[in-house]
């Protein structure tokens, strides 16, 4: 039996994993793509918006987007990952490779340990690590574009173990890597993508290339064929974890919250501009859905990190779909109510579900 070649994605929230997925599976030339991905929050955003982007039927193949939800894979490797390895690797033969996408805050190399273990040695290798960097965030000297989103993901997720500096982990996904995709090198000068790019072949192993990636387009050639083994090259891949035995655990904040939001339609730019005003009167650090907009027949993407939002048409709203709009609302202590009443304008309907 053929090992099945898996991938792993890895880089920090909002850096663009999803959005390379998307493009990956859309342009996927055939290949029989099953995607993990870790989730957070109620409603399934990530793992929705990888599941109804492929080109074959969503309903073909509903078991090939698989959400992770229990929190980082590194610290659920045993729990979560191990069961779900085991249940795909059961289908091999109906699958040509398998791609991961980490939470971010999950160190690469424990994960990749996971495929030493006998219950998945013998059925997959991890064929490659690909690291995404955040070219804007690099070049105002920071690892991540919001760094208070990626810290509440970090407090939200009671399962971590390992209490890492940003820029330790930053390091790590680097050390881990056979390929770095910069992203959002269009919002800097030439100048300044340059020196990002100095400051990275510096950090990397030699032979890891740097390869640019605008809104995930990037070959499946590239991101997918490495045949690296990883499982066995770990010693040149050197961690700040590697003696690590017992972890300290994190006093995580319990007033981190997802909180969904379910409303009607409304208009996009009056939902972003409201949203904006949300960010600056509450302690929001993510927000991302779906939104059902008047007299168009395309669903809407909405994303936002910090104040920056983005938004695009994914495909037809279907019959069995119900048309509203639905987002998840990440931050700390959060007004639910004052959520509702705020979005009650532009939204009819709106409702919390299960707030906190």
């Amino acid at each position: 039996m053929h090992k099945i070649p898996v991938t792993v994605i890895t880089g920090f929230l909002g850096a663009g994993k999803t959005t390379l997925i998307r493009h990956l599976l859309q342009n996927n030339q055939g290949r029989r793509i099953a995607v993990l991905v870790n989730e957070f929050g109620e409603i399934g955003i990530d793992g929705d918006l990888l599941r109804t982007c492929q080109v074959c039927d969503e309903d073909d193949q509903p078991s090939n987007i698989v959400e992770l939800a229990n929190g980082c894979l590194c610290c659920t490797v045993q729990e979560e990952f191990l069961p779900t390895m085991q249940t795909l690797l059961q289908r091999r033969e109906q699958l040509d490779c398998i791609v991961i996408e980490t939470s971010g805050l999950a160190l690469p190399k424990p994960l990749v340990q996971a495929f030493r273990w006998p219950e998945i040695r013998t059925g997959a290798t991890v064929d490659g690590v690909i690291t995404v960097v955040d070219c804007e965030a690099m070049s105002r000297g920071q690892v991540v574009g919001d760094l208070d989103a990626l810290n509440a993901q970090r407090q939200a997720d009671d399962s971590l173990d390992h209490e890492t500096p940003i820029e330790e982990l930053f390091e790590d996904q680097l050390a881990c890597a056979d390929l770095v995709l910069l992203t959002k090198g269009d919002r800097i000068s030439q100048g300044d993508r340059q020196r990002v790019e100095a400051w990275l072949r510096q950090e990397l192993r030699p032979g890891v290339k740097l390869v640019p990636c605008h809104q995930g387009a990037v070959a499946a050639e590239v991101l997918l064929g490495f045949n690296a083994a990883v499982e066995d090259d770990l010693g040149q891949r050197p961690s700040h974890h590697d003696h690590d035995h017992d972890h300290s655990h994190d006093d995580h904040d319990d007033d981190i919250q997802a909180v969904p939001l379910i409303g009607g339609e409304c208009d996009p730019e009056r939902l972003v501009e409201e949203l904006r005003q949300l960010v600056q009167q509450q302690e929001i650090y993510r927000i991302k859905g779906f939104v059902a907009v008047p007299h168009k027949a395309m669903r809407l993407v909405l994303q936002g990190v910090g104040d920056r939002f983005d938004h695009f048409y994914d495909r037809p709203w279907k019959p069995s779909d119900l048309r509203q709009t639905q987002l998840v609302v990440i931050g700390r202590q959060l007004d639910a109510a004052g959520l509702q009443r705020q979005f009650a304008a532009i939204a009819p309907r709106l409702q919390v579900i299960n707030p906190g």
